[in-house]
């Protein structure tokens, strides 16, 4: 969402970059027809609708900075607004042509409209250590909310949207692919709501975490200003008519993607739905070391006024939380648990079963190892999956966060196909 008018100029695309995206775009068209994305998206289903089967496998959040240099990632265009529609083309048919697993790919490309939002009233403040190569840099936030009276700081945002500004665009993408993909202006999917993740960026983070103890009133305010800002927002997308199904080929949370059954089956180009017939999510992460009871106190009584408003949800991202699933069970449209790198398997199997999606996330930093050793590779995820099958669990298996691959693609195709062969031995 833009904050300020959009200066991209997405109407001077030259003849030559329009050749690229038109070519680029029939191969995606291509790949849309073939027959197995209807059995993979009866899996996501089945999986979404915890019902037992296969596990399923996706790759995302990956370093593209290590790739884009050669080959077929190589960016032509020069035009902005065309060289991100080169970008979004180029990254799906790496993705499909190297690492596919279960991905879905589709004859749509969907155009968000031109919405503005004037924020929460509160810039984040940094300071930043020197970038190295892999792109990954570290901050420190410099607090700018720091007692009860700065909490009013925090506004209530304002949304607008451009529908002419929208519609020209979408127009002018039209044109740009003809008859290979058809254009569709898709709204707010998934929404991701991560409240302490932003507090701690304008009140400062250990300031945030030490409040839980010592000013457990300015914790509790802060928390509960930031959910009611947030609200105000949601519902403003509603009347505003930008709420879009998401119960399909779109990212749910920190997991995989969100076709199920036991949300109504809308079609995807559809504005204006409400947020009970959407996917919600919510997460934490800067209190993965906070006890199980704080969680609650602090973050979960709160999330669960967000989470209370769709059909289906997701919790978590890369926290552990696999000694806080019983206070999870507390969601009662709770569908999907991350369990990240960091948390016990075992313990979260035994504790979640089949009442719950694992959104299982193997550790990125296998694809960092000085040495690839694909025996080790397969050695851990193996031994990861047979403890969440003997404890009968539903899992999708997320490989995300990846910071690098020691500029080796072959190591995402490889890890890939590791990863979906034993899925499909799950």
């Amino acid at each position: 969402m833009n904050s300020q008018k959009n200066k991209t100029n997405f109407e001077d695309i030259k003849s030559s970059e329009i050749k690229i995206l038109r070519e680029l775009s029939c191969c995606i068209s291509e790949i849309s027809k073939l027959p197995q994305h209807c059995q993979t998206i009866s899996e996501w289903k089945r999986m979404n609708d915890l019902k037992p089967g296969r596990a399923l496998v996706w790759i995302t959040e990956i370093p593209w900075n290590e790739i884009i240099e050669s080959g077929e990632m190589v960016l032509l265009c020069e035009n902005k607004f065309a060289r991100d529609i080169e970008f979004y083309l180029r990254t799906t048919l790496y993705m499909w042509n190297n690492f596919p697993v279960d991905m879905i790919i589709e004859p749509v490309y969907r155009l968000p409209p031109v919405i503005y939002d004037t924020g929460f009233g509160v810039n984040i403040e940094a300071e930043y250590a020197d970038s190295n190569s892999t792109g990954i840099i570290s901050r420190h936030f410099v607090p700018q909310i720091k007692d009860k009276d700065d909490i009013k700081k925090i506004k209530f945002p304002e949304i607008s949207v451009d529908w002419e500004l929208t519609e020209k665009r979408k127009k002018i993408v039209q044109e740009i692919f003809g008859e290979s993909l058809k254009v569709e202006i898709y709204g707010i999917g998934t929404i991701w709501f991560a409240p302490w993740d932003w507090l701690v960026m304008v009140a400062g983070v250990e300031e945030t975490l030490l409040s839980l103890a010592e000013r457990p009133d300015f914790a509790h305010a802060l928390i509960d200003r930031f959910v009611e800002v947030s609200l105000y927002r949601l519902e403003q997308f509603e009347k505003l008519k930008l709420l879009s199904p998401n119960n399909g080929n779109f990212r749910i949370g920190s997991g995989g993607f969100g076709y199920t059954s036991d949300l109504p089956d809308i079609p995807f180009s559809t504005l204006g739905i409400k947020p009970e017939q959407q996917w919600g999510c919510a997460t934490s992460q800067i209190f993965s070391e906070v006890s199980p009871a704080m969680h609650k106190e602090f973050a979960l009584n709160y999330e669960k006024k967000w989470l209370d408003k769709f059909g289906l949800t997701y919790y978590g991202c890369c926290e552990p939380l696999h000694n806080k699933i019983e206070i999870l069970k507390e969601i009662e449209n709770l569908r999907k648990i991350s369990i990240s790198p960091r948390a016990d398997v075992k313990i979260a199997s035994e504790k979640i079963k089949n009442k719950y999606v694992i959104s299982y996330k193997p550790n990125p930093a296998i694809l960092a190892m000085e040495k690839w050793d694909t025996n080790f590779v397969k050695s851990e995820l193996k031994k990861a999956l047979a403890i969440m099958k003997e404890n009968g669990c539903i899992v999708e298996i997320i490989m995300k966060d990846i910071s690098t691959i020691k500029y080796q693609p072959m190591r995402l195709k490889e890890w890939a196909k590791i990863a979906h062969e034993l899925a499909h031995q799950f």
